[in-house]
């Protein structure tokens, strides 16, 4: 169709754009970002050139190409240029004009992205009280706002707000768009998402389960809403311990998902490196470990070195590594990964957060305290500055930088950091969530330690720690 336009229309006529920009859309959505970007930008060129700088035309091509550059990971060229596209629909649209306020939200989104929850937060707040005033209370604008600003509350860790946030848009979704809309199955695949996350199996399972029949009758066995409801579903039994049904629902996605979105497409990508995830955690190395090399191999060639997927499949090599024993390969992988985090996300992202306790972590198993306990004193301080006290990444390290004090031995600041730790976890996450279970293992084993000090001249801790790694989840 683009060629029979360009032929009978021209190359700039309105149509032919259209059409330029509506296959760069479909490239984007296939997870071609390699052409998906270059048919952006040149109709973004060209919209320029034919319709002028703050046309709205020109300002949707804008807008979008910022949303391609997000995609591969981009932020650097992405945020500036959502900025600056909604500082040019303020001026040309006004404040509240619809496309104005979804400039807004895709900036809040990037901002999310970045992990600058600080810019984020506000920003969604703000959007979803102009669409309310603007839209009304139940217009799928509204609803997609008060679902973003839900899901960047539970990025920040603050499930009380989240939760009931989630719930309200879930109900909504059903009385205007009904229970099988795909924004409907979305928003009650999120609210199981944030129960999952407060460790509530009990909630998020049923619920998980629910929204994949409803999405499988709805919209059939391998659309892709199905797929990432049966993705999030084996996420969930896999963090209650059941590998028995998690496997095999992550290998059957995988394969539908190679079948239906190809072999290099993202939710692909992702459904793999959570099936390697998930062969990890069964003990399968033999399994798991070539499945993670090959992912890391796709992800480099498709979304390139610095993309935070490839990152990500990076720090769960590693991970992969250290678990099979082999710190000689860990170690280094961890190392360059958190540089290349610190360079592409900045040094308080979450993701950096994590890969810098990773890498402590694989000091701590090398037995170089040396190394791990100031890097753990440091990745502690950040996250308290960047993400507060009670956040579960902050919990997390918190109890890791305990265990290490355990681990050499001094007790005298282990005890403490445990006791606050599990005090802390209890009030924000409950008394059953599995971080909160951890923390109170590991202040008993602590405590036992501390009798039997004077007793023996060396102690061999068995504690259990955690090593944050991401989710395996869409």
């Amino acid at each position: 169709m683009l060629t029979e336009r360009e032929q009978v229309l021209g190359g700039a006529h309105p149509d032919t754009l259209l059409v330029r920009n509506n296959l760069a859309a479909a490239f984007e959505s296939a997870g071609d970002l390699g052409r998906a970007i270059p048919l952006y930008e040149a109709t973004l060129a060209q919209r320029e050139q034919v319709f002028g700088d703050t046309h709205p035309r020109t300002l949707t091509s804008r807008n979008n190409l910022a949303g391609a550059y997000e995609s591969a990971g981009d932020l650097g060229r992405a945020i500036p240029l959502y900025e600056a596209t909604l500082a040019q629909r303020e001026q040309a649209l006004g404040i509240t004009h619809p496309d104005t306020l979804t400039s807004r939200n895709d900036l809040a989104y990037a901002y999310q992205t970045a992990g600058d929850l600080g810019r984020a937060i506000p920003l969604y707040e703000a959007t979803l009280a102009q669409r309310e005033q603007a839209l009304g209370v139940t217009h799928p604008d509204t609803l997609a706002s008060r679902n973003n600003l839900a899901h960047a509350y539970q990025t920040a860790g603050d499930l009380e707000r989240a939760i009931p946030l989630h719930q309200t848009t879930l109900a909504q979704r059903e009385q205007v768009l009904g229970d099988t809309h795909p924004h409907t199955l979305s928003s009650r695949n999120n609210l199981a998402d944030a129960y999952l996350a407060g460790g509530d199996l009990g909630r998020a399972i049923p619920l998980y389960e629910a929204t994949l029949d409803q999405s499988e009758q709805a919209l059939g066995d391998t659309h892709p809403y199905t797929l990432t409801s049966r993705h999030s579903l084996a996420g969930a039994y896999l963090a209650g311990g059941d590998l028995g049904r998690a496997i095999p629902l992550y290998e059957a996605t995988l394969a539908q998902r190679e079948q239906v979105l190809g072999d290099t497409h993202p939710d692909t990508l992702t459904g793999r490196n959570s099936l390697a995830y998930a062969y990890q955690t069964a003990g399968d190395l033999e399994r798991a470990m070539p499945l993670y090399e090959a992912n890391l191999a796709q992800c480099e060639q498709v979304l390139g070195d610095i993309h935070p997927d490839t990152l990500t499949s990076r720090n769960d090599l590693a991970h992969a590594f250290e678990s099979a024993g082999d710190l000689e390969r860990a170690i280094p992988l961890y190392e360059a990964t958190l540089a290349q985090r610190e360079q592409v996300l900045g040094d308080t992202h979450p993701h950096t957060l994590t890969s810098r306790n990773n890498l402590a972590g694989a000091y701590l198993a090398g037995g170089d305290l040396g190394r791990a306990i100031p890097l753990y004193e440091a990745t502690l301080d950040q996250s308290e500055q960047a993400l507060g006290d009670t956040h579960p990444y902050t919990l997390l390290i918190r109890n890791n930088l305990a265990y290490a004090y355990q681990s050499a031995r001094d007790l005298e600041r282990a005890m403490p950091l445990y006791e606050a730790n599990l005090a802390q976890c209890e009030q924000a996450l409950g008394d059953a969530h599995p971080y909160t279970l951890t923390s109170r293992d590991n202040l008993a084993s602590a405590r036992k330690a501390a009798e039997a000090v004077q007793q023996r001249s060396t102690a061999t801790s068995t504690t259990a720690t955690v090593h944050q790694q991401p989710s395996p989840a869409d």
